[in-house]
């Protein structure tokens, strides 16, 4: 599927996968930027889970560096689609760990039954980050086979 646009008469072509692949490029790379310069609004969760998880075996300082530049990596080589296969496998094992807190820190993630906290719609909405990669993971797919 295409979006087209109109340019002075001329209709240009605009990927539905390149749509995504900007779009997650412009969160992966802004949000790890963020964490790179520590003015993540995610730092306090991302810092509960790293002492719950692999506090004994990271200091907090270097994992939020390594994940601040994983994310921006992550973010540049959704640009690069040869390198889609490899992303699509890094982006999901990152993402698992992203959705950790909705199950091991329920104090912060959930208001309630059913009833999300803040933290934990800032971490649910990612499975628009999921729809996204599947999209362009299924344009890979199509354009490789």
């Amino acid at each position: 599927m295409t979006l087209t646009a109109n340019n002075y008469g001329q209709r240009i072509p605009i990927s539905m996968a390149w749509v995504n692949r900007i779009a997650l490029f412009i969160i992966y790379f802004w949000f790890g930027f963020l964490k790179l310069i520590a003015r993540s609004p995610a730092e306090t969760l991302v810092t509960t889970l790293h002492r719950i998880t692999i506090g004994h075996f990271i200091r907090i300082q270097c994992f939020l560096v390594t994940l601040g530049v994983a994310e921006c990596i992550i973010g540049i080589l959704w640009l690069v689609p040869k390198f889609t296969k490899w992303t699509i496998i890094i982006f999901f094992t990152q993402l698992f760990t992203t959705f950790l807190p909705l199950f091991i820190m329920r104090d912060q993630t959930w208001s309630d039954f059913m009833v999300l906290s803040l933290p934990g719609q800032y971490i649910f909405k990612n499975i628009v980050l999921v729809a996204c990669a599947l999209t362009i993971y299924q344009d890979y797919r199509l354009k490789t086979s």
